[in-house]
């Protein structure tokens, strides 16, 4: 996107939020930095992701605000950067200029003090280690880095500190493991020490200034992942121990055992009692708002409507909302929003 372009989006942001954004019960605030904002707590937080295309969408802001205004949501997860390598913001991290990763959407230092202001806790999701523009400079061709190699640990915990000094709330790495794929065996030891190794700079380096959070494969909720057998060499033990929240996303449609498939209570119940016990750190799942092998005979709302009830009997601190394309509709009405497109 040319930088004519990038200008036009800032400025159809700011028109929106003048339009659309009002008065909230925190105060409204004319800040045009995000200097020494006061840090808010994460927990018993409900929220929504959202795309840097999302958060210039008109259509796609007004239902977040109304959401707002109605006091559903208070919360908002927006890519830092996401899974195709690109970076929302413009960065300074000398690489990300030489991969030309930044794109100049999104204006924090405008957006941040007035999102804050109608009281959102702000997370910035970044993407990891699935960055095909860092891969292909590097000579990777599955569009995955390893998370071993030293330029892509480097080069995301430079992305990482400056996030840091944006504003936002909470900073939540998102595909924080290797690819998929190979099956469940032994011998995967060194996967899950790079991943400990990244987080563990992570917390030298930024832990207190800003909350810290990751997602995780749902499927790392369950016991057998203490055995360290699972390719993507993600451990619930060893991961929480770096961070103030962990995000496993229960997307019923992603199991193969058909009784989780058709039982998005049953998914989010079973985990949260399986993922509990061997953590202490706050567990706030992301829950599946896209339609996906959705059972015969329910509808997407009553699917929606069972993760949360599920959330909240089995001790979720707050939990997330998934759909790719911001497309809430459904959510809307389960949480009685009373907004349309």
């Amino acid at each position: 996107m040319g930088r004519r372009k990038s200008i036009l989006c800032l400025f159809l942001a700011a028109a929106l939020v003048s339009l659309f954004f009002l008065p909230s019960d925190r105060g409204a605030t004319s800040q045009t930095t995000t200097a020494a904002p006061p840090r808010l707590t994460g927990h018993g937080r409900v929220g929504v992701y959202l795309t840097a295309y999302g958060l210039l969408r008109e259509d796609i802001l007004r239902g977040v605000l109304e959401a707002r205004k109605a006091g559903k949501i208070d919360t908002l997860v927006i890519n830092v950067k996401d899974n195709h390598g690109d970076i929302s913001y413009t960065s300074s991290v000398p690489l990300a200029k030489v991969l030309g990763a930044s794109t100049g959407l999104l204006d924090f230092k405008k957006l941040i003090p007035i999102l804050r202001g109608q009281g959102f806790y702000l997370i910035a999701r970044q993407v990891v280690f699935n960055d095909p523009i860092l891969a292909k400079h590097l000579g990777y061709s599955n569009g995955w880095v390893p998370a071993a190699d030293p330029t892509a640990i480097a080069y995301n915990l430079s992305i990482a500190q400056e996030v840091a000094t944006l504003g936002f709330d909470e900073l939540q790495f998102d595909y924080i493991r290797f690819a998929d794929g190979g099956g469940l065996a032994s011998g995967y030891e060194a996967r899950y020490a790079a991943i400990d190794s990244f987080l563990t700079k992570v917390e030298e380096s930024i832990g207190g200034k800003i909350a810290l959070s990751v997602d995780l494969f749902g499927r790392v909720m369950w016991d057998w992942n203490v055995r360290r057998t699972d390719p993507i060499g993600q451990s619930l033990e060893d991961m929480s121990a770096h961070v103030d929240y962990v995000s496993p996303m229960l997307y019923p449609s992603h199991y193969t055992e058909q009784k989780y498939k058709d039982g998005p209570y049953l998914v989010v119940k079973d985990a949260m009692v399986s993922g509990k016990k061997r953590t202490s750190t706050a567990v706030r799942p992301f829950l599946q708002v896209f339609d996906m092998a959705i059972p015969a005979g329910m509808t997407l709302d009553a699917y929606i409507a069972a993760e949360i009830r599920a959330a909240k009997d089995y001790g979720a601190d707050g939990y997330l909302f998934w759909e790719p394309s911001n497309d809430y509709r459904a959510l809307y009405r389960v949480l009685g929003v009373p907004y349309t497109y």
